[in-house]
């Protein structure tokens, strides 16, 4: 049990990166989890058009993320090294490779957005206009293009600045955004006071003006402490990253973990669509549910960046054995934290679904959803921590395989496979899919065992 448990002076550096980080995305979780109350409000063909939008907005997002995380593996290294040049090098190879990710993602949602969206709208349900819906998805679409430039060039300087240790900045400037998107979501949503009511769209405005305002306050904070940071000197003055740097980030790092991205999260996406075969009152449900299980994920999932930043510092000091003792009590304990978060979440699952405007039958697989997913959450908590460790390493290709390989080889097949050709009711589906991920599981233990993940890639 030592092995597996630390003491508080040990946890403490892990959480003093992740609370930040946890009460951020709680927060801007918590919005979410209002925006989708106060649009389901107006209709559930609007909130189901939300949805399928944010289900597809998904896959950029985690294009981004792995992006700039591809090189945050080089950046944590070279903080642990005391390597500013190293970390400026870095961080400029996050924004050119930011910069394309947004050309490309504006492109395919631009001309490809009527198939994507279409993927979603199958079935039939009493109630539900699927030609309105459709609608909806495209009326939000078009103002959420905007915001997908402020969005990754957030994330550029958030990830920097998290992996030298600095999370507060990020979690205020995101306070401050989640607040005046909050406030800008009932004014244009509702059209209170002299504002107008513009529904779906209003919640768009909404949404992107928080996020040039999150990435202006943050872009601001790390240009003003320059001097004491030190890497963000002379950091527009050219775009120049070393021939042999890029060619390590890129093997080691952008190659994989944006493949590894992009192809996750278009298996989440290609999974919801799977289960919307069962009909479009499945995807108002599992909207419901995953707004909500967003909300409690995010402590495990803030606890996964803290445990990136401790694990890669440590191995660019070239501290291995401090190391390798680090990571099963981390593990152990992002774990344990997911018994008790997901205890809670299941306690309060029936309750969450009552605060939208919709049928009872949308209601009921919303409650089933989050419960199922309670049930689980240890697992993607295990799952998580184990991830980051393997990644911290520069373990690229073998995380590439345990995500998104596990996601397309296994979860997706099985998801189109049982809601295509068996009677089954689509939570046995739902339960049967999710209970896969007990094979990451075991995969993943012996992986962070057997140590292949301990390496030092900037000595």
């Amino acid at each position: 049990m030592r092995k597996l448990i630390g003491s508080w002076s040990f946890y403490k550096k892990t959480l003093m990166i992740a609370i930040p980080i946890m009460v951020q995305n709680l927060i801007t979780n918590f919005v979410a989890l209002i925006d989708n109350i106060m649009v389901g409000a107006i209709g559930t063909e609007q909130m189901t058009g939300v949805a399928i939008i944010n289900q597809l907005l998904f896959v950029f997002n985690l294009a981004v993320f792995g992006a700039v995380s591809g090189s945050g593996i080089f950046s944590a290294q070279f903080f642990g090294k005391g390597d500013r040049e190293g970390v400026r090098h870095t961080m400029r190879f996050k924004l050119i490779t930011a910069a394309f990710i947004c050309l490309a993602g504006i492109a395919v949602f631009i001309f490809a957005a009527d198939p994507l969206v279409n993927m979603y709208l199958k079935g039939e349900d009493a109630g539900l206009d699927v030609a309105k819906t459709f609608i909806f998805a495209k009326d939000y679409l078009a103002v959420m293009l905007i915001g997908l430039v402020p969005f990754a060039l957030e994330n550029v300087y958030s990830s920097t600045l998290r992996e030298g240790g600095i999370a507060t900045v990020s979690m205020y400037a995101g306070i401050v955004a989640v607040i005046t998107n909050t406030i800008l979501n009932a004014l244009l949503i509702f059209g209170l006071g002299p504002f107008p009511a513009l529904g779906v769209k209003g919640a768009a405005i909404a949404t992107i003006t928080s996020r040039f305002i999150q990435a202006g306050i943050v872009v601001f904070w790390t240009h003003w402490k320059r001097n004491e940071l030190v890497y963000p000197k002379s950091l527009y003055r050219s775009l120049f990253v070393p021939k042999e740097l890029i060619k390590r980030i890129s093997i080691k790092g952008l190659i994989p973990l944006t493949a590894n991205e992009c192809l996750w999260s278009l298996g989440i996406a290609t999974l919801a669509a799977c289960y919307s075969i069962r009909g479009v009152d499945v995807v108002a449900g599992q909207n419901i549910s995953s707004t909500v299980v967003n909300l409690f994920n995010v402590l495990f999932i803030a606890f996964g960046s803290g445990v990136s930043v401790v694990i890669g510092q440590l191995l660019g000091a070239n501290e291995l054995t401090e190391a390798k003792e680090a990571a099963p009590k981390l593990i152990a304990f992002s774990t344990l934290l997911c018994v008790v978060v997901g205890s809670v979440m299941a306690i309060f699952a029936p309750l969450f679904p009552l605060m939208y405007n919709t049928t009872d039958n949308v209601r009921d697989l919303a409650t089933a959803f989050i419960i199922i997913s309670a049930i689980w959450m240890p697992a993607h908590g295990m799952l998580h921590a184990t991830y980051f460790t393997l990644r911290s390493g520069g373990k690229t290709v073998i995380t590439f395989f345990f995500d998104c390989g596990f996601s397309w080889i296994v979860s997706v097949p099985l998801a189109f496979c049982l809601a295509s050709f068996t009677s089954l009711d689509i939570i046995s589906v739902y339960f049967m899919v999710q209970s896969a991920e007990i094979i990451k599981c075991v995969i993943g233990g012996t992986l962070i065992y057997k140590g292949v993940w301990l390496s030092n890639i900037v000595k």
